[in-house]
This record gives structure tokens, C-alpha cells and sequence, in this order.
């Protein structure tokens, strides 16, 4: 399908986009649910996160029109270069769509940088609230630009499709590059060194996107198949020109998960994390019978009292894999010659009471290790030990980490299957 209709092309650039991310998509992509209150110290590291990106980070916008476009079966040619998406196909030719509109967001380099140096500095709570907050950015960003599309759409008459990216359900990653370069050829100044498409089809900053958004004057089209409305993946709730509600969320394409042929296993805690931690803070024994022996020592700070530095001993123990590795011992107490646990407000007043509750608290004790992954429990990633609901987290991670670490063995072929 080609067309020829012209219209008003554009190609816009903007350095200083507003950025006004709501807290229910951040409480959202942060894992907590809709209608809880937040606050203690998950509150302090939102607000934390936001204040910190709004003084230091330099996020941008880019939205470039080419027309017109070619479809041919499942592929569509943009400007002489082929894209293979049937779902992106199917959409365009449903909508009878003849224009496309390049679109790059970021949420900058600084962002990731400063997650990168958090992380360095094993400060995981920090680094997951900051980098989650980037990537509310950038589902804020597409929200952003999907709002000044339709404006535009609205002023000539057009109606702007839902956007597809490389790596999106059906649409290989490697189309990455060839995308990015057909959006630098609109020669605008300052883009080309702003986004690098890794050999992996990952970007780097990785928290940015690239998108086609389709364009097309049938607009009694779109109104009639609500699947070509762009709004159910918008979240932007102010916006004047929303048809139906928003009901989805963006796809992420930052979440290695996503980008596996396999399913993967769900975890709490990202990949990235776990890994580090396995490495770093956990020690595995294999006895003759094939139980295990766990013992991950977690560092952590005291709350209050100018943050003096903790480090508790967790202890677990399992049955053979062939048993589902049941847990049948466990055990949290500070770690020999510890003396920072002695400062947090709790042990303050009633040492005795903490202490108990930390040492007869073994949730999952009876259970498969596996049981870890369906765990309902509270976000609650204060680096002390004074309240229930900061040990029960520090449960998770640890049975997270221990799972985490026996499945990598394991498709390794280094952990014994008896």
C-alpha cells in the first residue's frame, strides 16, 4: 500500500520535556499495589529518586514524520528500509494508515550512571528506586509525545495509532539499529549522539525507546476498532483527547526478561541483583545426601542513629533436589563480632523482645523453596531490622538469592540433581 497525501511534516526535538510522572505508576512499577500508602523509608527513597532525577537528569524527546509509507504482507518500508512486525502490519493496514511518525525518548545517561555508581556502592535500595523511576520516565515520555501526536492528529483531521518498538511481541530487537538510523537521517541536530544501539539490540541509555506510531486520515476507522486506539496504552490521565480508558501498561523493553525465548522464572528482586548478590554474599555446601546448606550474609544499615552499618547471618537449609528442595531449617542472628546491630532504635528500647522476634521469625520453614516465587509479602527495603515487615523482606530477597543461585547451578550442570 502507498500513498501520497500530504500534510504539515514535522520534526521536533525537544531538550527540557516536562516531567511529571504520577505516583501510582511509579508505586506501580515499583511493585506495590495501587491503593496502598506509602511511606517509612520506601516513601523517603521515592521521593528521593524523583528529587535527585529532577536536579541532575537530562531527559529529551524526538518525534520525526515520514510519509508515505509501504506495506507488503508482513513487512513495511519506511523511507526504502524494511521492518518485520505482522502485528505492526496488520494495525497499519486495518487503519489504512499511510504516514509514520519516528519517535526516540530517553530518560538520559545521568540516570543510569548514577544506578551504575549506587550499585557500586552496594546500595541495592537506592539503585532500584532510581532505576525504576527512569523507567516511569520514560513510560511518561511515550505518554507525553502519544499527547502532542493526537493534538496534531486533532488540528489536521489524522488519527494516531498505538506505537510498536523493536522487541515488542513480534517484533525482532534487531530492527533496532536500522530504526535508529532511519531516525537520524531526519538530520536534526543534536540526536545522533544521544542514543547507541548495542550489537544485542539493546540502547544505551537503557532507559530510552524507540517507536513507530502510525498515522492515518480513515479516522471513522479507528473510532470503530478500539484495538487501533492508542489510549488504552496511555497512562497520561489528564489528557483532553482520550477515547477509552487506560487499561495497559507500556512493555518494558529494559527488562531482559522479556527478551527470552523461554518463559522465565519471576522474581521479586531483578536479575541483575540477584546475580550480584549470589556471587557476592552467599555460600553454598552440598552434603551426601544432596541437601544444601545456604548461608548469605546481608549488610545493612541502622535506620537511624546516623546509619551505623549491620550485618546479619542468614542460615537455611534444604532438602535434595529430587524432595523440591524443602526447607527444614532456618536462622537469622547478627553476625559474629557485630556491633551495629546494638544501635538500632528497637534493640535501643527492649534488645531482648528484638532479638527474639528475629530468631523465632522462619517463614516458608516446611515449604519448597520454590514457594518464594508465589509469596505474597510487603515491599518493605529498610536496611535495619526494627520492624516485621523490613525482616520479612529480607526473607525474600535471601530465599530469592538461594533460588536464584541453585537454578543457575543447575542449568550449568554444576549442582547435583540427587
Amino acid at each position: 500500500m502507498t500513498s501520497t497525501r500530504t500534510s504539515d511534516a514535522f520534526s521536533v526535538l525537544d531538550l527540557h520535556p516536562e516531567v511529571s510522572v504520577h505516583e501510582t505508576e511509579y508505586k506501580r512499577l515499583l511493585g506495590f499495589p495501587h491503593d496502598r500508602d506509602i511511606n517509612g523509608r520506601s516513601k523517603a527513597l521515592m521521593d528521593w529518586a524523583i528529587d535527585w532525577y529532577s536536579r541532575n537528569a537530562s531527559p529529551w524527546t524526538f518525534a520525526h514524520l515520514i510519509e508515505p509509507i509501504d506495506l507488503r504482507g508482513e513487512s513495511l518500508i519506511i523511507n526504502g528500509v524494511p521492518f518485520t512486525s505482522q502485528r505492526l502490519c496488520a494495525q497499519l493496514s486495518q487503519a489504512a494508515a499511510d504516514a509514520a511518525i519516528l519517535v526516540a525518548v530517553s530518560a538520559g545517561k545521568e540516570c543510569e550512571e548514577h544506578a551504575h555508581k549506587l550499585w557500586l556502592d552496594e546500595k541495592p535500595d537506592e539503585y532500584y528506586f532510581l532505576e525504576t523511576y527512569g523507567s516511569a520516565v520514560v513510560e511518561h515520555l511515550v505518554a507525553r509525545v502519544a499527547f502532542q501526536l493526537c493534538a496534531w492528529g486533532d488540528q489536521h483531521q489524522l488519527a494516531i495509532l498505538p506505537h510498536d518498538s523493536p522487541g515488542y511481541p513480534g517484533w525482532s530487537i534487531a530492527d533496532q539499529e536500522a530504526l535508529w538510523q532511519l531516525i537520524n537521517q531526519s538530520d536534526a541536530d543534536g540526536i545522533l549522539h544521544r542514543i547507541r544501539v548495542l550489537p544485542s539490540g539493546m540502547l544505551q541509555p537503557k532507559k530510552s525507546l524507540l517507536a513507530v506510531f502510525g498515522v492515518t486520515s480513515q479516522v471513522d476507522k479507528v473510532q470503530r476498532l478500539t484495538d487501533l486506539i492508542p489510549c488504552e496504552s496511555c497512562s497520561l490521565d489528564t489528557c483532553r483527547y482520550r477515547r477509552v480508558p487506560h487499561v495497559k501498561s507500556l512493555f518494558q523493553i529494559e527488562d531482559v526478561r522479556r527478551l527470552q525465548s523461554a518463559p522465565a522464572i519471576s522474581y521479586t528482586f531483578n536479575e541483575k541483583a540477584l546475580r550480584k548478590w549470589s556471587a557476592e554474599r552467599l555460600t553454598l555446601s552440598h552434603d551426601g545426601d544432596g541437601s544444601v546448606a545456604a548461608l548469605f550474609r546481608y549488610e545493612g544499615t541502622t535506620c537511624s542513629n546516623s546509619g551505623h552499618p549491620l550485618e546479619f547471618h542468614f542460615r537455611v537449609r534444604l532438602s535434595a533436589a529430587n524432595d523440591g528442595h524443602r526447607i527444614f531449617d532456618m536462622s537469622c542472628a547478627p553476625a559474629p563480632g557485630d556491633r551495629g546491630h546494638t544501635l538500632m532504635c528497637d534493640y535501643v528500647a527492649n534488645p531482648t523482645s528484638l532479638m527474639e522476634q528475629v530468631s523465632h521469625e522462619k517463614p516458608l520453614l516446611g515449604n519448597r523453596l520454590g514457594d518464594v516465587l508465589t509469596w505474597k509479602r510487603e515491599f518493605s527495603p529498610a536496611g535495619c531490622f526494627c520492624k516485621e515487615a523490613s525482616r520479612i523482606h529480607k526473607w525474600g530477597l535471601v530465599l530469592e538469592v538461594i533460588h536464584f543461585a541453585l537454578t543457575q547451578r543447575r542449568i550449568d550442570g554444576t549442582l547435583p540433581t540427587h
